[in-house]
């Protein structure tokens, strides 16, 4: 009788130095994790003989629950997390598939760019300055030998003109010559009938 008594002053004591910072059964295996639960049923069950512990079912019943509880809530969090994985993965593929896109769109803008289209022909831009600067060199080239060739042209023409004209003037003088050429042996012949006559 007496252990008893000590045992229940030890406990009274006990519940009175710890009851000020934790909860007396059944409301100390109800509250904090799992974990501090499972402490709690285990400081709050009488020992027995060595390693064993007697637990009142209510309190295992308590922790049961909880432990039910908390394994509910948490596989509606998995399922709620599976639920957001499988959208945030949908959105990451639609990601992926518009950055596909944009990836698509942005290499045909940049060979729109870096590239332009001549009689149906596309030309980087590099090759289309060259060939544009190429056929504006070869035009330039082309007008300066047309130029010069008609200066020479019209300098020839000049020359030719000049040398038409002194041609002309020598034919002139030599037709003049020959009139007077003429003129003078009819003269003479006149003046020898006239002598044959007389």
């Amino acid at each position: 009788m007496l252990k008893k008594l000590l045992l229940f002053a030890c406990i009274v004591s006990s519940t009175a130095l710890f009851g000020q910072n934790k909860r007396m059964l059944p409301y100390a295996i109800q509250e904090g994790t799992l974990n501090e639960q499972f402490n709690n049923l285990t400081n709050l069950s009488r020992s027995q003989a060595g390693d064993f512990k007697l637990i009142r079912r209510t309190n295992i019943e308590i922790v049961r629950r909880n432990v039910l509880d908390s394994i509910s809530r948490y596989q509606k969090e998995i399922a709620t997390l599976k639920t957001n994985s499988s959208s945030s993965t949908g959105t990451i593929n639609t990601l992926r598939d518009s950055v596909t896109t944009l990836d698509a769109a942005l290499q045909v803008e940049q060979h729109k760019t870096n590239s332009i289209s001549f009689l149906g022909i596309d030309f980087a831009k590099g090759s289309y300055h060259t060939m544009v600067w190429s056929i504006i060199i070869v035009f330039v080239l082309a007008f300066v030998v047309t130029l010069a060739s008609f200066r020479k042209a019209k300098v020839d023409t000049g020359e030719h003109k000049k040398t038409a004209e002194d041609l002309q003037e020598e034919l002139q003088a030599l037709r003049k010559k020959s009139l007077e050429k003429e003129q003078q042996l009819k003269r003479q012949l006149l003046d020898e009938q006239m002598k044959r006559n007389s």
